[in-house]
């Protein structure tokens, strides 16, 4: 960073994804989850620096923070790994149709040949709902929601054993994010793996297999979803924070605000707005039985 400053944006996080299983990471804005999506993707900026692993398997197993980006660009992403990103706008090639993107992707992906590609585009922008009087128009011209889809769709082509979905339902109206939802959990029931980054809850409960949570760049929670959104409930007086704050809960927000990546405290970084805080909490509770928290079975048993 500027003026010779270091920021761990991500710091000592490990999880597993099997096939045919869904990872929801949930969080407030600014706790890592994109910054971790970018990592195993090697997408993150030139200042960037990872350490640590990243094995996506099975079969010829490849360190994705290892691997250069060569091996990244021509056999990773949209083959073994795709991604829907937060910003699609910004990953849509501003001077091509739709339409010619999604055949273009088809056609690397999938080895489809010419005369059968432009009907091939068209059912994949009917996977994700994107209208067909619309592949022709340009990104410029195409809503949030629209942009969404679009993205959807080229992620989807290649039938990757991973997808990662960042905020895949930002910008859709309700109807659509059902069935937007309907479709990544039929992803991830045909046999891949699905790491979804969201805000959505209600989103997260309906597709989700298990449940992670971050803050402050860390785990802080990991757990099966049924036991994460309905009994016992979450462990971590963050995580139960988050789903109090639903308007179909408490709809009782958490107070204060999440620190700053570059000025996080010794201990819990949560202890500032934790009603449950005490000396402890000075010190770095490690992720030990999935939760991360020193007061954790506190929480369990309100």
């Amino acid at each position: 960073m500027p003026g010779g400053r270091h920021v761990a944006a991500v710091n000592s996080v490990s999880f597993d994804l099997a096939a045919g299983e869904c990872l929801a990471l949930v969080g407030e804005s600014g706790c890592g989850k994109s910054v971790l999506a970018s990592a195993l993707l090697g997408l993150l900026p030139g200042n960037a620096r990872t350490r640590g692993s990243a094995l996506l398997g099975p079969g010829d197993r490849v360190d994705l923070l290892g691997a250069g980006e060569t091996v990244l660009a021509r056999t990773v992403r949209g083959r073994r790994a795709g991604l829907i990103p937060q910003s699609p706008a910004a990953h849509l090639t501003p001077v091509r149709t739709v339409r010619a993107q999604l055949e273009e992707t088809v056609r690397e992906l999938r080895d489809v040949p010419r005369g059968g590609l432009r009907a091939a585009g068209e059912a994949a922008a009917a996977r994700a709902a994107f209208p067909a009087d619309h592949l022709d128009r340009y990104p410029h011209q195409l809503s949030g929601g629209l942009a969404q889809r679009a993205a959807t769709a080229l992620a989807l082509v290649g039938g990757a054993p991973l997808l990662i979905a960042d905020e895949p339902t930002t910008g859709l109206d309700r109807d659509l994010v059902d069935r937007t939802v309907d479709e990544l959990r039929g992803h991830t029931d045909d046999g891949h793996g699905l790491l979804v980054i969201t805000h959505d809850l209600a989103a997260a409960e309906r597709m989700a297999d298990r449940v992670a949570v971050m803050y402050a760049g860390r785990l802080v929670e990991v757990a099966d979803a049924p036991a994460f959104f309905g009994r016992p409930g979450p462990r971590h007086p963050y995580a139960r924070g988050l789903l109090d704050a639903l308007p179909e809960r408490a709809f009782t927000p958490i107070p204060g605000l999440p620190p700053e990546l570059d000025a996080l405290p010794d201990g819990c970084a949560f202890a500032p707005r934790c009603e449950r805080a005490t000396g402890v909490c000075r010190t770095l509770p490690a992720l030990t039985g999935g939760v991360a928290c020193h007061h954790a079975e506190e929480a369990v048993d309100a």
